[in-house]
C-alpha cells in the first residue's frame, strides 16, 4: 500500500472480529450519540494509535506480523481499541494457547482509554503475548479533504477469541453485538441502524463470504490500495466516488455529509 499522507492526517486503526458460530457474524459497537465522529453509528472498534502503542518494550510481549515498526504498532491499536469498546483480549499464553479469560472490569478498560494505565502493564499482568500474527490487512481508508476530521484507518481482520465474552464500554459504546454483515446492511437500508459510508462499503465485502475463512482469504487477495474517497461536484449535488481499483467495485453515490 501507499505510505501514509501528511498534514494532519491521523493514523488509526480497525478491528474486524469474525465468528462462524452460532453463524457467520461480525463483530460491532454502537458509538455513543455524544461522540463527535460517528456518533449513534453501528461501527467495527476501532479508534487513533496512541504513544504507548509505539513502546520498544512491547518486543517480546506480542506475537510480531512481521511487517515492520508501522504495521506493528497499528496493530497493537486495533487490539487494544477492542480491548476498551469491547472487553475482548487477542491474546495467547506462553504456551501458544489462546487466551480465556473472563470479561474485563470495566474501571480498567477505562482507565487504559484514559491513558492512565499502558496497555502493555496490562498484558504484561496477565501474562499473554498479543497476537499480531492473527491479524490480515483487510482495507485502509484516508477520509477525504472535506472533513473536519483526517484519519489514514487501517482495517484488520481477524477471528474472534473463543471463550471471552463482549461488552460495550457503556462510554464511547452503548452496545456490542455480534450480527450477519448481510442483516447489518439490511438494518442501515431500513433505517434501523446508522452505519458510515466506510463501514458499509466494508460490510458489504464481508457480505460477498460465507464464512470467516473467505472473508479472511478474499482480504489476503485483494490489492492493497489505499481509498481516498473523491468528493465529485456536479449539477444537481455532490457524488462521493471510490476508485475501480480498490475492489468495491463502481461506488458513485450522493454524498451526505457524516455518512
Amino acid at each position: 500500500m501507499e505510505t501514509p499522507k501528511e498534514g494532519g492526517i491521523r493514523p488509526a486503526s480497525t478491528l474486524i472480529l469474525l465468528r462462524d458460530a452460532p453463524g457467520y457474524e461480525v463483530l460491532m459497537v454502537q458509538r455513543h450519540h455524544q461522540i463527535d465522529f460517528a456518533s449513534g453509528a453501528l461501527v467495527f472498534p476501532g479508534g487513533k494509535t496512541h504513544a504507548g502503542d509505539h513502546d520498544e518494550a512491547w518486543q517480546g510481549h506480542i506475537i510480531a506480523a512481521g511487517d515492520g515498526v508501522d504495521q506493528q504498532a497499528l496493530r497493537i491499536a486495533a487490539i487494544r481499541e477492542v480491548f476498551e469498546e469491547a472487553g475482548l483480549l487477542l491474546a495467547r499464553d506462553l504456551d501458544g494457547r489462546p487466551l480465556e479469560i473472563e470479561p474485563c472490569p470495566l474501571d480498567l478498560r477505562a482507565s487504559v482509554d484514559r491513558g492512565e494505565t499502558p496497555f502493555l502493564e496490562v498484558v504484561r499482568s496477565y501474562g499473554v503475548r498479543l497476537d499480531l500474527a492473527a491479524l490480515d490487512i483487510f482495507a485502509r481508508w484516508i477520509t477525504p479533504p472535506v472533513t473536519p476530521k483526517r484519519f489514514d484507518t487501517w482495517f484488520y481482520v481477524a477471528r474472534a477469541p473463543e471463550g471471552q465474552l463482549a461488552v460495550c464500554d457503556g462510554r464511547e459504546t452503548v452496545d456490542a453485538c455480534w450480527i450477519a454483515p448481510d442483516a447489518a446492511l439490511a438494518d442501515a437500508a431500513e433505517g434501523r441502524r446508522k452505519v458510515v459510508f466506510p463501514t458499509r462499503m466494508n460490510l458489504q465485502l464481508l457480505a460477498k463470504a460465507r464464512n470467516s475463512d473467505g472473508a479472511i482469504e478474499a482480504a489476503r487477495l485483494r490489492p492493497r490500495i489505499a481509498v481516498e474517497p473523491e468528493i465529485r461536484r456536479q449539477e444537481g449535488g455532490a457524488l462521493l466516488v471510490l476508485p475501480e481499483a480498490a475492489g468495491y467495485g463502481a461506488v458513485a453515490e450522493p454524498f451526505v455529509p457524516g455518512m
